[in-house]
């Protein structure tokens, strides 16, 4: 039988899947070694079309040799994109989480790494991390194996497969916190009498309209519409940066409630009396102590600790303000797509997930008694 050459392939009957198996030849390695990729099919007529359609990239230059490609290189290109589209932060936890990887698989072909490899490193990673970690870890590896498939460099996603399942006993992590009524109405009461009216205002947007803590201090004066009663999220100020908002959702224009509105007319007439004039529209609305940039980003988490605490209500984090807020939204029955509005989520799925309990408890007070309905005697007409 001659020797196949590079670029060529073949199928044939493969006895121990009892499927049709096609083959791509790539050449070989430095030891001779051949390089090869598979797939199997049901059918001898899916297996000569995934040929086919191989040997067509292959020689378009688009079919990746799988001795040269590796999970760090593959890795290193999705982490230099992502460092241009996300926040700092959020760079960092990706750059976390494929730390616990590719020490282990970094070095693998990316054509190589199968399933197997996937849930080995899953099953080690959950001996030494919490089951969220491994989980975040997982969702990275997914989507940067998923890059690879949509551009065609692999075949199948390996992770796909494999799934990380809690442990007996564990509990999903806790979402956040959400305000008693009574402790809602405690700090927005303090918040009255805060000596910063800049952190002061800036905690009570994010309890009264769900802003994250990026979003208050991102705000300039232009993005406040007094007389129309509406504010609109156009940036976020995190780290000593400025950035574009979290999500294209979360670029929104939402109504402020009265009670700040109000509120927000004398914070602005504060400001005028200190200028002596109008603030210009490119003010932050929460400046600094340096006038050309917002307020510090953990400034209003510092003080919300030392308010909460003269208070005496449990412990509560500056992104729990954002999550009261949805939650006594869903729970005064306002539509989850409302309110995944409001809070800037792409789409109503997300709001469900992350305030599903709030949901449930709602779904639990709905007691219909039918022999009610059906016995009660009916209006007339």
């Amino acid at each position: 039988m001659p020797k196949r050459g590079k670029g060529a392939g073949t199928t044939y009957y493969h006895k121990g899947s009892s499927r049709w198996c096609a083959e791509l030849n790539l050449g070989f390695d430095a030891n001779g070694k051949p390089l090869r990729v598979r797939s199997y099919h049901k059918t001898r007529k899916e297996a000569e079309a995934w040929l086919s359609e191989q040997v067509t990239l292959y020689h378009k230059g688009l079919l990746a040799d799988p001795s040269t490609l590796t999970l760090q290189d593959w890795a290193g290109r999705w982490l230099e994109r992502k460092r241009r589209e996300v926040r700092p932060r959020t760079f960092e936890s990706y750059q976390y989480e494929l730390g616990l990887v590719l020490p282990t698989l970094g070095r693998l072909p990316l054509q190589k790494i199968t399933p197997t490899h996937i849930r080995a490193l899953v099953d080690n990673l959950l001996q030494t991390h919490k089951p969220r970690t491994v989980r975040a870890v997982r969702t990275r590896l997914h989507a940067i194996f998923e890059e690879a498939l949509n551009l065609e460099v692999i075949h199948r996603n390996p992770v796909s497969p494999v799934k990380v399942k809690l442990p007996r006993g564990s509990t999903p992590a806790r979402v956040g916190r959400s305000l008693e009524p009574h402790e809602a109405t405690a700090l927005l009461s303090a918040l009255d009498s805060y000596k910063d009216e800049r952190i002061a205002l800036s905690l009570r947007l994010m309890l009264s309209l769900g802003l994250r803590v990026g979003e208050a201090l991102g705000l300039q004066w232009q993005d406040v519409d007094l007389e129309g009663g509406t504010l609109a999220i156009r940036r976020a100020w995190s780290d000593g940066r400025l950035t574009e908002p979290k999500t294209p959702s979360s670029r929104r224009t939402l109504p402020i409630p009265h009670s700040t509105l109000e509120r927000l007319k004398t914070y602005h007439a504060l400001w005028k009396e200190r200028l002596g004039e109008a603030p210009p529209a490119t003010m932050w609305v929460f400046p600094g102590n340096n006038p050309q940039k917002p307020l510090d980003y953990r400034a209003p988490a510092h003080a919300l600790r030392r308010i909460v605490k003269a208070l005496g209500i449990p412990p509560l984090r500056v992104h729990d303000l954002r999550h009261s807020y949805g939650s006594h939204l869903l729970a005064n029955g306002v539509p989850v797509e409302i309110v995944a509005e409001r809070l800037g989520h792409a789409n109503a799925t997300i709001t469900l997930s992350v305030y599903r309990h709030v949901l449930e408890q709602e779904r639990r007070n709905w007691v219909v008694d039918l022999e009610a309905l059906l016995t009660q005697p009916r209006a007339k007409a």
